[in-house]
């Protein structure tokens, strides 16, 4: 499975990309467990809770994706962006 994290806005505007490919890990079937639930939309939010240089994300399961905000994000989505930042290249 290949998750892909795209995140832009913040106060400077960078777009930060980073993907892993879970297939073969020991730990994927936490991973696609996560990722199912992260696919789901998030908390309806009204666009008037978007905070002021927040950043937005597209999360990409396997050709599906998901566009999703701050604060406006499930627990889900929040640790599946976390996790990929952090371990994707």
């Amino acid at each position: 499975m290949r998750i892909q994290v795209i995140r832009t806005g913040g106060f400077a505007g960078i777009e930060r990309r980073a993907e892993v490919d879970t297939a073969g890990r020991p730990d994927e079937s936490e991973w696609r467990a996560l990722a199912q639930l992260a696919l789901r939309p998030g908390p309806p939010g009204d666009p008037a809770d978007r905070v002021r240089d927040g950043f937005s994300y597209r999360i990409t399961v396997d050709g599906r994706t998901v566009a999703c905000a701050e604060p406006n994000l499930s627990d889900a989505q929040r640790a599946l962006i976390s996790r990929v930042l952090k371990e994707g290249a």
